[in-house]
């Protein structure tokens, strides 16, 4: 089962200093942060902002390939957790052909943003990432959710490209 998704805004790792991706259950209470690379997390934010650039960046040029082979982008899926590395799928539809694409996050995310689709994680991620936290570290993974959980739109708007 997927659960639809909403990205909640960009933020920085303050013990890795990494740029974390937050998603949030669109439905409900469901936090899923993401580490994505710096190059990613700049393509997400200049999204996010609506920040034009006086030349595609790449993620907008898949954009214009895809309108330009006419083909939709109908969501995209967080699909699995292995070995603390996230995978995803980008679904498109071209000619009434479905083709999927293997994906990792940052991208799919970057591209979602562009052509507003919906985003959804598989269930056994969210699950997975439970797991794995708890596993992990209890104490700092507990209070790292409810930190991530309790953040407002200030703490989000922290990421500096």
């Amino acid at each position: 089962m997927e659960v639809e998704m909403r990205i909640r805004g960009l933020m920085m790792d303050p013990v890795t200093n990494m740029p974390i991706v937050i998603l949030k259950d669109a439905n409900g209470d469901s936090v899923l942060p993401i580490w994505v690379g710096v190059y990613e997390a700049n393509a997400i934010a200049l999204e996010i902002e609506k920040v034009t650039t006086p030349r595609p960046m790449t993620h907008d040029l898949i954009k214009n390939l895809l309108t330009g082979l006419d083909t939709q982008v109908h969501k995209v899926v967080v699909t699995e957790l292995r070995e603390d590395t996230f995978f995803a799928v980008i679904w498109l539809e071209r000619e009434g052909r479905v083709i999927s694409i293997d994906s990792r996050p940052s991208d799919a995310l970057a591209l979602a943003l562009r052509v507003d689709c919906p985003i959804y994680v598989d269930d056994d991620v969210l699950k997975t990432s439970k797991q794995a936290n708890s596993v992990n570290d209890r104490v700092s993974s507990e209070e790292l959710r409810k930190w991530l959980e309790n953040l407002n739109d200030e703490d989000l708007g922290r990421y500096k490209m």
